[in-house]
């Protein structure tokens, strides 16, 4: 007899199903007890975790009692689709693990395809690397937790995955431009630059692929719509790779392919190689060197109810949040008076960060210090 194919989906609204059918999941909160189990899999997620994720950090005084009941029924579903329900939803202290192999997820879907499109990138194989990454932006079915969002936890996971699916886009996009195909990217770039247009590395690409393509005019075309948007939004100038572009294109000098695709594949695959061994992270006052340990997500901000506190007048009392999604960590601005910088540039929205990353808080310098195995 086959046994019964668990298909679990967190890119898009939160769904299971098991062959080809859905499984009911109840209500808001049991559904949102599955999505923190699915969106960390293999890993054991506190009660504690559980709770404050369910309940948007206010669990009542029951709440405990309260996840025994929503995982025994989750379990029940599972069971009655003819899974081993107790092995796939395992009880693991302190809390719960849902244990489900890579393929039977987009999220681990969308990670494996990603893997192997950066290490073809970092090994000079375009095209390969160009059908993986459209493989893995293929995982996604909408916004990213849809059906939750509101939910902190679902807000900071949804935050962290859009940041990876623009990288993602931007690696195939770099795959394609190198493989000699620019124009198969220009419509998926104009779209992503005006969604994000304070990105400098996507209008990089945009004006690479445009000129590549034939069209100067329009690749300086766009060299002035990101010098005025920089201008108007943040009053700086564009940084020096755009410049450099830009004169170059005037000048009509000729642009190879490779200059334009191996370089950011190969440093992204660095990274994830180093998100895999780390332990732990803080994040560490330059001034005084004291340093704070991240947790799952970790808010930022002048009033007492933040993990960090900084009394400082150009702390907003909300200013930030640094969130660890297992793969990658993320700040995000919470729209705060005096803004955040990564590396001496304003962050728009939200940034992944990496080790060694200069982070400003109003006034206050920290480095980002990941902690190795």
């Amino acid at each position: 007899m086959t046994e019964p194919r668990l298909r679990i989906d967190v890119l898009g609204p939160v769904r299971v199903r098991v062959d080809d059918a859905q499984l009911p999941l109840g209500g808001p909160r049991p559904r949102a007890v599955f999505a923190q189990l699915a969106i960390q899999p293999n890993r054991v997620v506190s009660t504690d975790t559980l709770a404050m994720g369910t309940w948007n950090n206010d669990p009542p005084s029951d709440a405990r009692a309260n996840l025994q009941v929503f995982v025994h029924n989750l379990r029940k579903t599972l069971r009655t689709a003819g899974l081993d329900a107790r092995s796939v939803l395992a009880t693991a202290a302190p809390g719960y693990r849902l244990v489900v192999p890579d393929d039977a997820s987009d999220l681990g879907r969308f990670n494996a395809h990603k893997r192997r499109g950066l290490a073809c990138s970092a090994d000079h194989r375009f095209a390969e690397a160009a059908t993986e990454f459209s493989a893995a932006l293929a995982e996604f079915s909408g916004p990213v937790l849809d059906d939750l969002r509101g939910l902190e936890f679902a807000e900071l996971f949804a935050t962290a995955l859009q940041e990876e699916q623009l990288t993602v886009l931007t690696c195939r996009a770099e795959a394609e431009i190198a493989s000699g195909r620019a124009a198969t990217v220009v419509s998926d770039l104009m779209a992503a630059a005006a969604q994000h247009p304070l990105r400098e590395p996507l209008w990089v690409q945009l004006i690479t692929a445009l000129y590549l393509n034939g069209q100067q005019s329009d690749a300086l075309a766009a060299c002035r719509r990101v010098r005025e948007s920089l201008a108007d939004e943040l009053g700086v100038d564009p940084g020096k790779e755009l410049q450099d572009l830009e004169r170059r294109i005037l000048r009509q000098e000729p642009l190879t392919v490779a200059e334009s695709g191996w370089a950011t594949a190969a440093r992204a695959m660095t990274i994830i190689d180093e998100r895999a061994t780390r332990r732990a992270a803080v994040l560490r006052d330059d001034l005084t060197g004291k340093s704070y340990r991240l947790g799952p997500g970790t808010s930022i901000g002048r009033l007492p109810d933040n993990d960090i506190v900084l009394a400082h007048p150009k702390v907003s009392r909300h200013h930030a949040v640094i969130v660890d999604t297992g793969r990658s960590f993320v700040i995000r601005d919470l729209a705060s008076s005096n803004g955040v910088f990564v590396r001496d540039e304003r962050v728009v929205d939200h940034a992944e960060i990496v080790d060694g990353d200069s982070i400003r808080i109003g006034a206050k310098a920290f480095t980002l210090v990941v902690e190795a195995q």
